[in-house]
């Protein structure tokens, strides 16, 4: 930690952390990030020949990712991609339309609501996420909207990360367990090496979780979190993306974009 301090901040090199702490050190590694290093690799202690491609892979793109980072002492968060550049998005108006007039809106262009729930926020974030996100909900009100996050980060790591935004936000913020409630005034967390998915029971959400392959080279992926919640919520959402790198995140913005 000294010496990323000491380095970061005099010399503005690029830091990545690779390491085996897990569970116990986990907060340490965060605190390395608020600190201002670029990028947390787990190093496995178990399942090494399994962690070999992917790890190949999360290593590589961790390496660009410092490369092409603007260094800051708070440059927080994890970058799994490819340096790709995002291909563009429809871009919003100009104008900023009151909430009841998107509503409005919606039902001209796409019919009914699907429900008359809570909207939900389905949120993708990479390299410089973590900070983002902080800076993000902790000026949310208690009563703010349900959010699902996807942050690109290590296993474990996503634990010590939602504890420490749990102290400092009004809401509730917690790393996701499979069957949660997606509900008002709480932000879910995707654990690292996970996929996170929204589905729809009657009125109401809950998230599943699922371990599968890599999606848009990220497990978890912002991909499969808001293609679920396209699914699931069509109209009654809204997808939000803070930082990034390479395209995990479009295809499924598109298709919330796609389903209203």
């Amino acid at each position: 930690i000294e010496v990323i301090r000491t380095h970061v901040r005099a010399e503005r090199i690029a830091v990545g952390v690779c390491s085996g702490y897990g569970i116990g050190g986990s907060g340490r590694a965060i605190e390395a990030l608020e600190e201002g290093a670029v990028d947390i690799i787990n190093k496995p202690k178990l399942g090494v020949k399994e962690f070999i491609y992917e790890g190949s892979i999360i290593l590589a793109d961790s390496l660009r990712a410092a490369a092409k980072a603007r260094i800051t002492r708070r440059s927080i968060g994890r970058s799994l991609a490819a340096p790709i550049p995002l291909r563009p998005l429809t871009t919003l108006s100009p104008q900023k339309p009151t909430l009841a007039t998107l509503r409005f809106m919606d039902r001209k262009k796409y019919g009914t609501r699907v429900m008359d729930t809570d909207t939900i926020v389905a949120l993708g974030a990479s390299t410089g996420g973590t900070e983002a996100i902080r800076i993000f909900l902790e000026g949310l009100p208690e009563d703010g909207p349900p959010i699902v996050i996807v942050q690109h980060m290590p296993e474990h790591f996503t634990l010590a990360f939602a504890q420490r935004l749990n102290q400092i936000c009004k809401i509730e913020v917690k790393e996701a367990e499979d069957g949660d409630a997606v509900r008002s005034g709480r932000a879910l967390i995707a654990p690292g090496n996970l996929h996170i998915l929204v589905r729809r029971f009657g009125t109401s959400y809950k998230v599943e979780l699922m371990q599968a392959g890599l999606v848009s080279r990220h497990r978890p992926s912002v991909d499969v979190l808001f293609r679920s919640v396209a699914e699931a919520a069509a109209q009654n959402a809204i997808g939000v993306i803070l930082t990034g790198m390479g395209d995990d995140g479009s295809a499924g913005m598109l298709e919330m974009k796609e389903r209203g």
